[in-house]
């Protein structure tokens, strides 16, 4: 296991994580007393199917720069277990999406790409595969 690149791709992604913090509306004033609150509205219903994330292949390029040291290389092979690493460039948006996905979740077993998935949030994926869908 080559531990730079891991390492790299983890310091990017929490360098390119954004906390996004929600604006709380100020407390009362002391010296007023405190109102009712409103009654709150009936809930919206929850969409019947998630929202799907556009990926900015800007941002994605950037994401991707640890992937060439594995993906770029003509003809790479894992030295244990051995086997082929596909190339990713060119492949559809939606492959890589789903791909990268069942990694972070543990669905797809290998040990680097879980650990590389895992560090990315879906925002990140959907960026990643904008950018490689876009790689010839």
């Amino acid at each position: 296991m080559r531990p730079l690149p891991l390492a790299a791709c983890l310091a990017l992604a929490a360098v390119l994580s954004v906390a996004v913090v929600t604006p709380q509306p100020p407390p009362p004033p002391a010296d007023k007393p405190a109102e009712a609150a409103p009654a709150p509205a009936a809930a919206a219903p929850a969409p019947a199917t998630p929202a799907v994330l556009v990926g900015n292949a800007q941002a994605g390029r950037t994401l991707a720069y640890t992937c060439q040291g594995c993906h770029g290389v003509e003809g790479y092979k894992n030295a244990y277990p051995s086997f082929h690493v596909p190339r990713i460039g060119g492949q559809s948006a939606e492959y890589l999406t789903q791909a990268l996905t069942e990694y972070k979740k543990g669905n797809r077993k290998h040990p680097t790409m879980q650990a590389q998935a895992q560090s990315f949030s879906d925002q990140d994926i959907a960026d990643l595969s904008a950018y490689l869908s876009s790689v010839k």
